[in-house]
């Protein structure tokens, strides 16, 4: 997607949350302060405004300012295709997601200034190389907001173990995926996808780098997702599920939410 036509339609979306705001209807995340208020209950719900792809966004970066004073808390460069900042994993199956080279010069400039401004960087659609260079940047915890086990599903979006031990080591998180094809060893897009298989993901992450590396990482929007689960109102039966493959409740508290906090707050420190 071309820079002019991805501007017009995040600037489009980005448009339509703040009238959401200034209606009263939400409140945008600007600081972790935010997410406090809103989970003890104060003001309205809470959103997080994201890029998922960074085309919105001019290589030479002078948007990325105008993005910041909108709202803009959380970013990731690339979708699973290639743009000005670096190459997205491409949906292959069985494949690793060493598919490419990694980020461009402007790709490594936008992943500083990201955390220069406090916009946490989402690697959940970068490729291995462009990992790895974030990695090396040593800007934030490291985040992959949706994605699973590769060792338990080996599609390219998914993790491997030394991607893995690099997050928990820089102190960041998994946030574990829904999408059927990205839990299942037989990548079915099957949303007869027992919830225990999400469960399994998140085992399998809390014992090789431990619970505090795990979070609930969803992507309802644009997967096919188990149907047992449903919607953000089948979380319940999630929280079952996780139960069930032996996390304590204090573990499920971190990974229901207080994980996301931590890293939150690590990103958003101005």
């Amino acid at each position: 997607m071309s820079h002019a036509r991805a501007a017009a339609h995040a600037s489009a979306a980005a448009g339509r949350l703040l009238a959401l705001e200034r209606g009263g209807h939400l409140r945008l995340a600007r600081g972790i302060e935010d997410f406090d208020l809103a989970f003890a209950g104060e003001g309205p719900p809470l959103a997080v405004l994201h890029l998922e792809g960074a085309e919105a966004i001019d290589a030479e970066l002078e948007a990325l300012e105008l993005w910041y004073g909108a709202g803009l808390r959380s970013l990731g460069p690339v979708w699973s295709r290639p743009n000005a900042f670096g190459h997205g994993v491409p949906f292959l199956a069985p494949s690793s997601p060493d598919t490419g080279p990694g980020l461009t010069r402007s790709g490594r400039a936008l992943v500083r200034r990201c955390a220069e401004l406090g916009i946490l960087v989402d690697l959940s659609h970068l490729n291995e190389a462009g990992f790895w260079d974030v990695e090396r940047l040593e800007c934030g915890p490291l985040v992959a907001s949706h994605s699973a086990a590769h060792a338990l599903c080996a599609a390219s979006r998914n993790l491997t173990d030394a991607q893995l031990d690099a997050i928990a080591a820089s102190g960041g998180l998994v946030g574990i995926v829904f999408a059927c094809s990205f839990l299942r060893r037989d990548f079915a897009d099957d949303e007869d996808t027992p919830l225990e298989l999400i469960a399994e993901h998140a085992r399998y992450v809390a014992d090789r780098v431990g619970t505090a590396h795990v979070a609930l990482g969803s992507d309802f929007d644009g997967t096919l997702i188990p149907r047992p689960l449903g919607d953000a109102a089948g979380l319940p039966k999630l929280i079952d599920a996780l139960a069930r493959v032996g996390f304590s409740a204090d573990e499920l508290e971190a990974i229901a939410w207080r994980n996301w906090r931590r890293v939150l707050s690590a990103w958003w420190r101005r």
